[in-house]
């Protein structure tokens, strides 16, 4: 029983959102800053494409 409902729970999919809450000033941004915002566009792509 406990073996059907984790197989039930694999299955399901879980919702696709995008989290746009931080505001980026490139003008006070760092390399650091830069180099996350470039990740975080990838990792955005990456989820779009599945």
């Amino acid at each position: 029983m406990m073996s059907q409902k984790k197989n039930q729970q694999e299955q399901r999919q879980l919702p696709v959102v995008k989290n746009e809450d931080v505001e980026f000033a490139a003008e006070i941004a760092d390399e650091n800053d830069f180099e996350a915002a470039e990740r975080a566009q990838a990792a955005d792509y990456r989820q779009e494409e599945q």
